[in-house]
């Protein structure tokens, strides 16, 4: 049984009667009248409101309104189809808003819309855009948005993507769903959107054309209110973007932000670069030097690929800590960069070993018990071809180019000592071909900090042990 109540005037004592002959409680008939005022009410003031029929349905405790239309003095118009809120009206189910659309009055352009929006146990049934509701006291068990159109040349884009490239954009962007848990002023449980497409110009950074995205998912976010910001993980996946500026993919992007487990860190998972359209886009005087580049790390092949990890892990023993890092970087068909630690240490009393990859200023603090640092440099075919290029531009000869670079190598060591030298000699190894990989192994002291090494980095190589091979 469903009973109507509009914005039409009427007598109370008939519309209770009326209520009662149909068997419908007056707290039904409160919950219409409540939402209808709360609607009315829900921009403060800014603009006027138009409200269609407002009924109740006692069966389902349910209490809808149709047809709302808000126009703000700014000039925008906001129209809801359907505002349905399910359940206790002071502590809501569900609140659905069916067929959201916000228009320029002036040209009817819609500038953004979403065809449902679902809010799963709200703090409340209508949320007012004023100062009137404290941060506090927002709050979303869960979210479900399907069909997001968004015009990135309005102002509401520049207010929802604010801090992001499409800050100040002119174009198109569409989202198939966004979906959240446990949502408040400060924190966020999950967020993930996906399908998303947008196309457009003065993308920021991208320049302008188009790009995909197949999903965000983001989890454990708090420190939203200006506190410490803590991401337990955020992973991206299949992005893709073809610009005037940028044409390259990414097939996944991990973040592991929660140490509490003892370890984390990121992952970049087949990052990829076509060089050759960039360079194409380039202004003419520039691509023959980019071409350059481009061979050199390609091969030729004008697409750069990259796999990359941090990765940190931690061990919390009885006297001290271990913070372990393995990190790599690999450019296929160029060169590949690997990178550990292993530091035993003292953190400042309280300091737990997973806060420091969250506060790394810890280390400041810390007292190192030694400590080993190793850096492996792989060549997959980088080396050979800056010898080329190398004589190429100098004008001699391969063997005569990288005998120039030896003897700078035994001139740099004269200068900074053995260390040094039998680094940089280890590099022109590397360019010569007689090595393929070049190890550097560095010790620290039993007890120092990181000002020892920081505060005179030229006296660096009296302080620690080095241990250079070539293989």
């Amino acid at each position: 049984m469903t009973i109507a109540t509009c914005s039409r005037p009427a007598r109370a004592g008939s519309t209770l009667a009326l209520a009662a002959l149909l068997g419908v409680s007056g707290s039904a008939l409160a919950d219409a009248e409540r939402l209808e005022a709360d609607l009315r009410a829900m921009f403060g003031g800014y603009g006027s409101v138009e409200l269609g029929e407002v009924s109740s349905a006692m069966v389902r405790s349910r209490v809808t309104a149709e047809g709302f239309v808000f126009e703000a003095e700014e000039g925008e118009r906001l129209l809801i189809d359907r505002y349905v809120v399910s359940g206790d009206y002071d502590s809501p189910d569900e609140v659905t808003l069916e067929g959201v659309r916000i228009e320029d009055r002036l040209t009817d352009l819609t500038l953004m819309s979403a065809e449902r929006i679902v809010l799963g146990e709200p703090s409340r049934a209508v949320f007012p855009f004023d100062d009137s509701l404290a941060p506090e006291d927002f709050r979303l068990g869960s979210l479900a948005i399907d069909d997001i159109v968004v015009d990135l040349a309005s102002e509401i884009a520049e207010d929802l993507f604010y801090g992001t490239p499409f800050t100040a954009s002119e174009g198109r962007l569409t989202i198939d769903s966004l979906r959240g848990e446990s949502l408040s002023h400060d924190a966020i449980g999950m967020l993930e959107i996906t399908g998303v497409a947008g196309a457009g110009e003065n993308l920021d950074e991208l320049g302008s054309g188009s790009f995909t995205l197949a999903s965000l998912r983001v989890e454990g976010l708090s420190g939203l209110d200006g506190d410490e910001e803590r991401l337990d993980s955020l992973v991206m996946r299949d992005f893709a973007v073809e610009s005037d500026r940028l044409v390259g993919s990414l097939s996944r992007l991990a973040i592991d932000g929660d140490f509490s487990d003892g370890e984390g860190g990121l992952r970049l998972e087949d990052f990829s670069l076509d060089l050759a359209k960039m360079i194409e886009l380039a202004p003419e005087s520039e691509r023959t030097q980019l071409r350059m580049v481009s061979n050199v790390l390609t091969d030729g092949s004008g697409t750069l690929r990259l796999d990359a990890a941090f990765l940190g892990n931690w061990e919390e023993g009885s006297d001290h800590s271990r913070i372990h890092s393995d990190s790599h970087i690999t450019a296929h068909d160029a060169v590949r960069l690997l990178f550990d630690i292993d530091l035993p240490l003292l953190l400042p009393e309280g300091a737990e070993p997973a806060d420091v990859f969250a506060d790394t200023g810890l280390l400041d603090a810390a007292t190192l018990l030694g400590g080993d640092i190793r850096l492996t440099i792989g060549n997959e075919g980088l080396f050979g071809r800056l010898a080329t290029l190398g004589a190429a531009m100098e004008g001699v000869t391969e063997a005569q180019y990288i005998e120039q670079t030896r003897t700078q190598a035994e001139g740099f060591g004269m200068m900074f000592g053995p260390q040094v030298q039998a680094i940089l000699m280890g590099l022109v190894e590397l360019l010569e071909g007689n090595a393929s990989e070049l190890e550097i192994n560095v010790g620290l002291p039993a007890e120092s900090n990181l000002a020892t090494y920081t505060g005179d980095p030229l006296g660096l190589p009296d302080k620690v042990s080095f241990d250079v091979e070539t293989r």
